[in-house]
């Protein structure tokens, strides 16, 4: 599906990545994260084909993404972080874009908008940003893309939206299709997404499947000291120590994403130590 052999991106002098591999399989979710600067937007933009590699390759669905060749452009989706849309009502602005995607679905399209509770009258410049958000993932979703790039979809979105941008996502992928979602929001994606990637300073420093990662460790709180001293990362709460172990009995521990991700970030060599074979 999609492969990234050595790829390097600088913004004039200022370096991005520098020797990154990455592979993406269909029929997965991906949560992309990172801290604000570390490329997560550049790596999606790079994979639409909005900008191109300064050095290696990379390949999606056997095309070259900085081609632009329409039966890529067919098959690849990008919902940017940042968006405008012109002032003329929904219909006429999904007629338009929807004869770009041959595996457009209108009855999909519908069924997402009212999902979201999307009014359909009215100019597009009239809805709020929330709205115009919802628009955007509805459409996006009901275009089947093979690779579906998202770059921060729930900001914007109140608390039922980002429900129903869950449900939706979760009822939309089929095995022939990948989705990878950049997002600061974890909590947002926790129950939605099965492989995780962490980015940090141009590179991969975590790259786990859901399922793995329950099985290497363990998140709990605990107030035990000799169980403190044991974490691999540990931060206080009210509630107590909130701790992320290794799973050295087996338990069955959902993975707290938050905890996870600073983790990896802070105690990056104590994490990929866990999963080493």
């Amino acid at each position: 599906m999609v492969n990234i052999q050595d790829f390097s991106f600088a913004y004039r002098r200022k370096p991005i990545f520098r020797g990154l591999n990455l592979h993406l399989e269909p029929g997965h979710i991906y949560g992309l994260l990172g801290q604000n600067g570390t490329g997560k937007s550049t790596l999606l933009r790079s994979l639409a084909g909005f900008l191109f590699p300064k050095g290696g390759r990379i390949d999606v669905l056997g095309f070259e993404p900085r081609r632009r060749q329409p039966a890529f452009l067919q098959q690849v989706f990008l919902l940017p972080e940042e968006f405008h849309l012109p002032a003329i009502p929904i219909s006429r602005w999904v007629r338009h874009l929807a004869g770009f995607y041959p595996r457009f679905s209108q009855e999909q399209f519908h069924r997402n908008i009212t999902g979201f509770d999307i009014p359909l009258e009215g100019s597009m410049q009239e809805m709020s940003y929330g709205q115009q958000k919802k628009l955007l993932i509805s459409f996006a979703l009901a275009v089947n893309a093979s690779l579906l790039l998202m770059d921060e979809p729930t900001n914007g979105l109140d608390i039922l939206s980002k429900s129903q941008f869950r449900k939706v996502i979760a009822g939309s992928l089929d095995e022939r299709q990948c989705i990878l979602i950049s997002t600061h929001q974890v909590k947002d994606l926790e129950n939605l997404i099965d492989r995780i990637l962490v980015i940090e300073e141009g590179r991969i420093l975590f790259d786990q499947g859901m399922d793995t990662i329950s099985q290497k460790l363990t998140f709990t709180l605990s107030f035990d000291p000799e169980q403190t001293a044991q974490a691999l990362y540990s931060e206080s709460s009210l509630k107590g120590n909130a701790l992320v172990l290794p799973n050295t009995y087996g338990e069955d521990s959902r993975p707290d994403l938050e905890m996870l991700y600073k983790a990896v970030i802070l105690e990056s060599e104590k994490i990929n130590r866990v999963f080493k074979p």
